[in-house]
């Protein structure tokens, strides 16, 4: 099977390419990419006026399977992933049962291939259960086809632990990606702590909860070598510490949201529980450190943290609620309306967020154009306009606080392994 994209504006940043081309897709592989290539029996998908770009990587969603699937599977997540330009998904292990063993995380990785829309890549638990108290079978699960290892959604709190499980991940060649909270610090909070917790009379989480445990993790990454890549970073501080770290050498990459990106502490005014999130909404000036440390390149990708929950989960007392967003669908239209449209960032510096740096740093395949490798096609139109309808969404989780925002700019197609799998705002089936 063959597929040209035709004219549109390539844009490769691991190739330094940003030019008007067309992609020409043979048996799942890109074939060429120039200018007037031949469609000859090629099905033509006519880009013009269009951004083509790599296939866009996500390396944090919670697909929920096995175990939740009340509030999304694998099979409802890889459509939204689909429709919202993603082709390649991460998908963290905090399931029921969690995804610490061979068995489980080769169960996650056939169910993504038997969903068939993008690909799907498990993440495998540090420790047993997320306990956080014995390394989980990492060897195992790496066999599996796991090249990282996360408890997200808590830390793991004992050092040693941790420091273990850093020596085991390096001997693998694997990473380990850190949820970075000191639960002593967050205590019960509710909201970031500052001016707006006391204002609206809710209980805070220090910026400091998150600070400490990236600054444990850094200094054990360098005492062990190990590649470290924290989870959405969501303070100023956290990304100095990351910065200076670098500048080290130390092996550490780190991802921010898009909803740490556009939105603040002051959102929760509304007490409208799809403002929160863990870690939560951050100052006005968190926000601009997290918007100059993605220009810097200290923030390599952007990345979801698509949390779907089920209505009853945030229908409720505020204190009571889940935390999390149902991102996959809206992520990219968020963006590009808040961040590239007013000049915050450059259009090929979030290309790059979303491919090649995240392939990086899990050390995926993907994340360009290169001929031979596979066949994974973003296309972006940044003329259309369109409302948030969650009711809409191919994911089961309807949870987000960009309903019914108008953004300009959204993913219009997505070829996954040379097959159109979305088209338009709709599913190809």
């Amino acid at each position: 099977m063959k597929l040209l994209v035709k004219a549109g504006r390539v844009i490769d940043p691991a190739n330094g390419l940003d030019e008007v081309a067309d992609v020409l897709v043979a048996d799942g592989v890109v074939a060429a990419v120039g200018r007037d290539l031949a469609a000859g029996e090629a099905q033509v998908l006519d880009a013009s006026g269009k951004v083509v770009c790599p296939g866009f990587i996500d390396l944090h969603v919670h697909l929920r399977e096995p175990g939740l699937e009340y509030k999304e599977d694998i099979r409802t997540g890889t459509r939204a992933a689909a429709l919202g330009g993603f082709t390649t998904v991460c998908c963290m292990p905090n399931t029921r049962p969690v995804v610490d063993n061979f068995a489980l995380a080769s169960f996650v990785r056939r169910r993504g291939e038997e969903a068939g829309l993008v690909r799907v890549h498990p993440i495998g638990a540090i420790t047993k259960q997320q306990q956080g108290k014995e390394m989980a079978e990492m060897g195992g699960m790496v066999a599996a086809g796991c090249t990282a290892f996360s408890d997200d959604g808590r830390p793991v709190m004992n050092a040693e632990v941790m420091r273990r499980a850093m020596e085991y991940a390096r001997m693998h060649g694997a990473t380990i990606i850190s949820h970075c909270e000191d639960l002593d610090l967050t205590g019960d909070g509710q909201m970031h702590e500052g001016f707006f917790s006391t204002l609206y009379g809710l209980k805070g989480i220090p910026a400091l909860a998150e600070e400490v445990m990236v600054a444990r993790d850094l200094q054990l990454a360098e005492a062990t070598g190990a590649r470290l890549h924290i989870a959405h970073v969501s303070t100023a501080r956290a990304v100095e510490l990351v910065r200076q770290a670098k500048a080290r050498g130390v092996q550490v990459t780190c991802e921010a949201t898009p909803h740490h990106l556009v939105l603040t502490d002051e959102c929760l005014g509304t007490y409208d529980t799809d403002f929160k999130v863990n870690p939560p909404l951050r100052s006005a000036a968190d926000v601009l450190a997290l918007r100059e440390g993605l220009r810097d390149g200290t923030i390599d990708c952007i990345a979801t943290d698509h949390a779907p929950h089920e209505v009853e989960a945030k229908d409720c007392e505020f204190n009571l609620a889940s935390a999390g967003i149902s991102g996959l669908e809206t992520a990219v239209a968020v963006l590009l309306h808040h961040l590239v449209a007013p000049g915050q960032l450059k259009l090929r510096d979030l290309v790059a967020c979303l491919t090649v740096k995240p392939a990086r740093a899990l050390r995926l395949q993907g994340g360009t154009l290169t001929p031979g490798q596979p066949a994974d096609i973003t296309v972006l139109d940044l003329e259309e306009t369109r409302r948030v309808e969650p009711g809409c969404f191919e994911s089961k989780g309807r949870n987000t606080p960009f309903k019914g925002m108008l953004l300009t700019g959204w993913p219009w197609a997505t070829v996954c392994g040379g097959r159109l799998v979305a088209l338009a705002g709709r599913v190809v089936e």
